[in-house]
């Protein structure tokens, strides 16, 4: 018997072959919060954390949304990494100025001031956060949000999310909890690699559980007065392809919701720098490859695993940026069964098919520093174990041992089942 999810995906299946494109059925945060006149904003001095990816269901920037809004008052806007206009690459400076368009203040998160000052928060009644999240921990956004909520509550001012999906879904759940010493503006919270909340309710845990101790994680935890504005027709088993909504790029190696998928994929790989995960490619996070391998080899050595859910091809291309100019032979990889897949582990197994191939390659034994990738993993575990031997046995239990703890506390915080 099909389950009413199934018959749901299939039924999306059945019109997007036939050329049928479905309604969208997900309305965000924004979009619930202008369908019903801004009321929960009337009268407020409102401050904005935002980027490109906050529009509303037609594509206008909530900057614009709430600037125009009757009765609401947007007085400043703050830039995450990137900028709330997109004009600032990945790592680069954020600065602060003014927004050309609305001639609003804007100040920099990402710079030498991440977390918002008193003089920055000056005058502002509320604070709004409006960015598409990808689900993963290591991606800056919600560690600004943490930042900000902290410095919300040093003011007592309050802060409202303006909720999205998460384009990895509600269900999916991998990699252990940062440990004491490993916080970090990539680690800011105690929380899985792959945590299966949206952004409205990961704000929900960080405030209710004391998660909020700062990008250290040494100082008392802070709560601030939160509201989240929920979306309405977002269900958990949803990947952002079932959304309906069009994808805005959060970032510029974010292109698409495969590479979102990828990120979490690929991107602890790709921190050693000897492999290519197509970032710099039209496909990043979807890639591993290198001038010095064989492509037919490695995909024969992966597809000689069996991996559950996931499928592999060979490619070879020219990175079109960067400096990895070469042409590059390797894999993409495909979500055949996203449910069963672990896909956390992907670029671990991948990595061990290269030491089995090519034993000389060990890229823990060129690693000079090492601390970027520790903090990322949330752990030193990754590294003194699998650089061992390189094999995924030696570290998947420990890596997936706070799944199931972390699944039970997030279903308190759940707002769509």
């Amino acid at each position: 018997m099909i389950d009413s999810k199934q018959l749901r995906k299939y039924a999306l299946g059945v019109l997007l072959l036939l050329g049928i494109t479905a309604q969208a059925q997900v309305y965000t945060g924004i979009d619930m919060l202008e369908r019903y006149g801004f009321e929960e904003l009337q009268g407020k001095r409102v401050g904005l954390v935002t980027n490109p990816s906050g529009v509303d269901r037609n594509l206008r920037s909530t900057i614009d949304v709430l600037f125009e809004a009757p009765g609401v008052d947007l007085v400043a806007l703050y830039g995450p990494e990137h900028g709330v206009r997109g004009d600032a690459y990945a790592g680069d400076h954020v600065a602060s100025g003014k927004d050309p368009k609305t001639g609003l203040p804007v100040y920099s998160l990402y710079g030498s001031t991440r977390k918002p000052t008193p003089q920055m928060l000056k005058g502002v009644d509320v604070m709004v956060y409006d960015i598409q999240d990808v689900g993963t921990r290591s991606y800056t956004f919600i560690s600004t949000l943490g930042l900000v909520m902290r410095a919300c509550a040093e003011q007592d001012i309050e802060v409202m999310v303006l909720d999205r999906p998460n384009p990895l879904g509600g269900l999916k759940v991998e990699g252990s909890y940062v440990e004491p010493g490993f916080h970090s503006f990539v680690s800011e919270f105690r929380i899985p690699y792959v945590y299966g909340l949206t952004v409205g309710e990961l704000a929900s845990l960080i405030n209710e559980e004391g998660l909020n101790c700062g990008v250290d994680g040494k100082e008392p935890p802070l709560k601030c007065r939160l509201t989240v504005i929920p979306m309405r027709g977002w269900e958990r088993w949803m990947l952002y392809r079932d959304t309906g909504l069009p994808w805005i790029l959060p970032s510029p190696n974010i292109p698409s919701m495969e590479s979102a998928i990828g990120y979490p994929s690929a991107g602890i790989a790709g921190e050693f720098g000897y492999l290519s995960i197509g970032v710099g490619y039209t496909i990043p996070f979807q890639t591993f490859a290198a001038p010095w391998i064989d492509a037919d080899k490695l995909k024969e050595r992966l597809d000689s695993y069996h991996l559950p859910g996931v499928a592999f091809r060979t490619i070879h291309y020219k990175p079109i940026s960067g400096s990895a100019p070469d042409l590059q032979h390797g894999v993409q990889f495909f979500y055949t069964d996203y449910e069963a897949a672990e896909i956390t582990l992907t670029q671990f197994y991948v990595m061990q098919a290269l030491q089995e191939l090519y034993p000389s390659r060990n890229p823990y034994k060129t690693l000079k520093k090492t601390r970027m990738l520790d903090i990322v993993c949330g752990t030193d575990y990754v590294r003194r174990e699998f650089g061992k031997r390189l094999k995924v046995e030696d570290i998947r239990s420990r890596w997936m041992q706070d799944v199931d703890a972390f699944k039970k506390l997030s279903e308190n915080y759940y707002l769509y089942r």
